[in-house]
């Protein structure tokens, strides 16, 4: 395993990063377990998750993810070994988290009670990185394009929310904290107000990154690498589609596209055009396609760590496994060349 710092932090962490969020969906509680007990074994030490999840998220099943890491956490008794990270919804109208009632904010009332939620069903005290999973104001995330400004929005602002972390860093319950889903203006402006009031730094940037969506080099790549705020990347297999599990009119039993007809960001016409154009690269160079796909991303700069999902064993082996692939400078060229075709098909 290779690692890597987060952010000005002292945390080394894991170039893979072990995501969650099929976990009491798509994955049962001993399912969860297992994969725990491999990832560490091959030296991850990385776990994001939140309080959202799983996905899709709906009131009966929220939280569940946290849950299976905290019985985890005490049968294994093995909390030193593991960096976790887990987020804060944003502002959204789902009212059911939190015990209910009340709108999500990124607001000290909000984020004191999301924590102490998080804490309880991770079992632990503490959360090494604890993120901001959207922005509360309206801005471009979740793959929407053309930014249209808000006038005078009913947002909290940043400085407030970045007080009300400063407090849970000062209290112990959190160490460090992260974006996810944000802009580049979005970070620069928290990462400004943390200079100028002293207040906690952004340590990392959660967004999606992979061969059909590489939109985070336009202009958040440069700050990851001037800031030290890197990026933890997540659908970095586009939901499974660059695996090539979906081309020719396959749908596996049990993926995600089969279960879920709300995910249609990779499944687009223009998706299965590139995918089979990378695949096909892939498996010419005798390499796996999700190995082809997970090492590029393992291979950015600006890459603090790479987020891998899995919903059984073999897909979890091959994406760890990522690690130990090197792409070749003409295999870059290559993917370079496909990108050229077509830059941002699943933005």
């Amino acid at each position: 395993m290779q690692y890597r710092k987060l952010g000005r932090t002292d945390l080394d962490v894991s170039v893979i990063c072990l995501g969650t969020m099929t976990w009491g969906e798509q994955n049962t509680e001993e399912e969860a377990h297992q994969q725990l007990d491999y990832a560490l074994d091959q030296g991850v030490n990385f776990i994001d998750t939140a309080e959202l999840y799983p996905v899709p998220p709906k009131e009966e099943t929220q939280g569940r993810t946290e849950e299976y890491i905290g019985s985890w956490l005490a049968a294994r008794g093995n909390r030193d070994k593991v960096i976790l990270a887990t987020k804060a919804v944003g502002k959204s109208d789902n009212t059911w988290f939190r015990g209910g009632g009340k709108i999500s904010r990124l607001n000290a009332d909000c984020l004191n009670a999301a924590v102490d939620d998080s804490l309880k069903r991770l079992q632990t005290d503490y959360i090494d990185l604890y993120q901001l999973h959207w922005p509360e104001r309206s801005t471009n995330y979740f793959g929407k394009l053309g930014y249209t400004h808000v006038e005078e929005e009913d947002a909290i602002e940043i400085q407030e929310t970045l007080e009300a972390l400063a407090e849970l860093v000062k209290s112990g319950k959190i160490r460090h904290v992260g974006l996810s889903n944000e802009s580049a203006w979005g970070t620069m402006r928290y990462l400004h107000l943390a200079e100028k009031l002293g207040l906690p730094r952004m340590a990392s940037v959660q967004n999606p990154y992979n061969l059909l969506n590489r939109s985070y080099e336009v202009g958040l790549a440069e700050v990851s690498i001037r800031e030290e705020c890197g990026l933890l990347a997540y659908s970095p297999l586009a939901m499974g589609m660059l695996s090539g599990k979906y081309l020719n009119g396959q749908m596996p039993e049990g993926s995600r596209f089969s279960l879920f007809t709300r995910f249609i960001r990779y499944s687009t016409e223009t998706a299965h055009k590139i995918t089979e154009q990378y695949v096909a690269l892939a498996r010419e160079t005798g390499l796996d396609p999700s190995q082809m796909a997970l090492a590029f991303v393992n291979s950015r700069r600006f890459v603090t760590a790479n987020i891998i999902g899995a919903t059984n064993l073999d897909q979890l082996k091959i994406n760890i496994g990522s690690i130990d692939i090197d792409l070749s400078e003409d295999i870059l060229k290559r993917i370079e060349d496909i990108h050229q075709q077509h830059p941002y098909p699943c933005p």
